[in-house]
């Protein structure tokens, strides 16, 4: 199963309907938890989400509306008998911050520390891209590598059968049978995680062609200003990045208190991308599905 459940909206200021970050994303048999905030630990409780599904924390950075919950969310990790382990990625600059927090965690978790200080990969088919922000912060991506999907007709067409067609895969080809003669390819799926930024290259290289990129929508385009002041993204400019990347979904978030209605800002970013680009003003608890792969043209 991949879905992206959506834990926490608010940016630094939590509302009345809006608790700080927090986004647990399913991938198959494994559990990456973004930017646990303030009261995800709670927020776990009402969207139905065990402490044993997580097995990886990922800091963008070490700003409280993204990571003060870790504390929380580790010390119920050992309340519920999490036995395997859990990596947690971050900032190298963020080492004092991050021991500060794990250090009022319940002990007795297997907890990995992982810090990054530069672009490039940090685990199996998770990577990162530096963002420009006003601290050090990251930007995550998790990959699929592309395979190919095969066709049962042809199989059978081609005489190929049970132990054949794992040693076909694995090689490529048997006797005058080749891989592609008998399936098609099968694009590999993608994630991407942009939080706390302003308009960067590493930004556009997280979102590159992606399936579903999560992005912070802090402030409307009229407050463009204020974007810029504070390094972060307006509603268009989530849009723009995008449009630009080919992304397929949009799920729009990190929004301002000041903004009690966020239908605008998802206005702001549909005006911004290509019709077919599904554009989403998540909301806390929101379950949002992966969408479906993408076919070959």
């Amino acid at each position: 199963m991949r879905e992206l459940v959506i834990l926490g909206t608010a940016s630094q200021v939590p509302t009345r309907t809006r608790n700080h970050n927090g986004y647990l994303l399913r991938w198959d048999g494994e559990g990456l938890l973004f930017d646990p905030g303030e009261g995800t630990q709670r927020q776990m409780t009402y969207a139905g989400v065990s402490a044993t599904d997580i097995n990886r924390i990922c800091l963008t950075h070490v700003h409280g509306d993204h990571c003060f919950g870790l504390p929380g969310v580790l010390s119920r990790m050992v309340l519920d008998g999490v036995h395997h382990p859990v990596y947690l990625h971050y900032p190298a600059s963020g080492e004092e911050v991050v021991r500060a927090l794990v250090s009022l965690a319940t002990p007795g978790l297997d907890l990995r520390l992982q810090p990054h200080g530069s672009a490039g990969s940090i685990a199996d088919g998770l990577s990162v891209e530096p963002l420009h922000h006003r601290i050090e912060a990251y930007g995550y991506r998790l990959s699929e590598p592309d395979s190919r999907t095969l066709l049962p007709h042809r199989l059978a067409a081609s005489g190929i059968a049970g132990p054949d067609v794992g040693r076909l895969q694995r090689e490529g080809r048997l006797a005058d049978v080749v891989l592609g003669d008998v399936s098609v390819p099968r694009p590999g799926q993608s994630f991407a995680f942009v939080m706390d930024t302003a308009e960067c290259a590493g930004a556009e290289a997280l979102a590159d062609g992606v399936d579903l990129l999560v992005a912070e929508s802090t402030f409307s385009d009229d407050d463009a200003g204020l974007a810029a002041q504070y390094l972060h993204l307006t509603a268009g400019q989530a849009g723009a990045l995008a449009a630009r990347g080919g992304v397929g979904v949009l799920v729009l978030t990190h929004f301002s208190s000041r903004y009690p209605d966020v239908g605008v800002l998802a206005e702001q970013a549909r005006a911004a991308v290509a019709s077919e680009v599904l554009v989403i003003a998540a909301e806390d608890l929101d379950r949002i599905p992966f969408p479906k792969r993408r076919r070959v043209s």
